[in-house]
C-alpha cells in the first residue's frame, strides 16, 4: 500500500525588526487554520505583526501554487513559528553624560502550509 506524501511548501520572513514574542501571539492565533480562515483572522486583528505574517503566509501560499499545482483553498498551515533574530544594540544619551543601552529586538518567521488530504 502506497502512502501518499504530503506535499509542504515553506515561506521565510528574516531579520523582521519586531519581538519575536509579540509575532508568537498572532502566529497561535492562525496555527492548524484553513489558508482562508487565517487570512480573514489576520486581515481583523489589530496588531502590528498581523502585516509580515500576511506577507509570509501569501508567499507560502504561492509556492505551494507554483511549486505542485495545489489550490489554495485546500491548504492548512501546518507550522507557524517565530524564531528569535539578532538583537540591534544602540545607546541613549542620558542625564549626565551617560549612556543607556536599548535592545531593539528582530525574528525570522516561518510558516509551512501543506494540503488538507
Amino acid at each position: 500500500m502506497n502512502s501518499i506524501k504530503s506535499l509542504k511548501s515553506v515561506a521565510y520572513a528574516r531579520y523582521i525588526r519586531m519581538s519575536p514574542y509579540k509575532v508568537r501571539r498572532v502566529l497561535d492565533q492562525i496555527r492548524g487554520r484553513s489558508y482562508e480562515e487565517a487570512l480573514m483572522i489576520l486581515e481583523f486583528m489589530p496588531y502590528r505583526a498581523c502585516d509580515p505574517v500576511l506577507k509570509v503566509l501569501y508567499s507560502a501560499a504561492s509556492n505551494a501554487k507554483d511549486r505542485f499545482g495545489l489550490q489554495k483553498s485546500s491548504l492548512v498551515i501546518s507550522e507557524a513559528r517565530a524564531d528569535k533574530g539578532p538583537t540591534m544594540k544602540r545607546f541613549r544619551p542620558r542625564a549626565q553624560g551617560r549612556g543607556f543601552p536599548i535592545q531593539k529586538p528582530t525574528c525570522h518567521i516561518i510558516v509551512t502550509v501543506q494540503s488538507k488530504n
